[in-house]
């Protein structure tokens, strides 16, 4: 079972994406990789399942810049593990996150006021060029 190894690899932080921030990779040119090993050390990412149902939706019925950035996020999440999640984007982007105590990478402002008031933490886009911890 997933969750089984995810807590056997105690040296590295659960990071969790959400659309917004795989799709802001794409928009701002982030090395994400790089950021997060920059903020964090070591880290595991996780996607939860509903936000690839968001994604593969926006790369077929979104309008202009969205569909075109979904289309290579669609591609880049590949390389990540999915995890299953019921429910809404950003209801699974949280649950996911209490699960593993992870932290939340979005910049939905609905989102990160909700992870705030969890008391977990989250990584935002600050400068169009730089990941903040918070």
């Amino acid at each position: 079972m997933a969750s089984d190894r995810l807590r056997r690899d105690r040296d590295g932080k659960i990071v969790i994406l959400d659309s917004s921030a795989v799709m802001m990779l794409f928009e701002f040119s982030i090395n994400l990789e790089d950021e997060l090993t920059r903020l964090l050390g070591r880290f595991q990412i996780l996607i939860p399942s509903p936000i690839l149902k968001e994604l593969k939706f926006l790369s077929e019925h979104g309008k202009g810049k969205k569909r075109l950035i979904a289309k290579p996020a669609l591609e880049l999440i590949k390389k990540y593990e999915i995890i299953g999640e019921n429910g809404a984007a950003d209801d699974s982007v949280l649950l996911l996150a209490q699960k593993f105590n992870g932290i939340v990478v979005t910049n939905d402002r609905d989102l990160r006021k909700r992870v705030k008031e969890a008391s977990l933490h989250n990584i935002y886009l600050r400068g169009k060029s730089r990941l903040t911890l918070e």
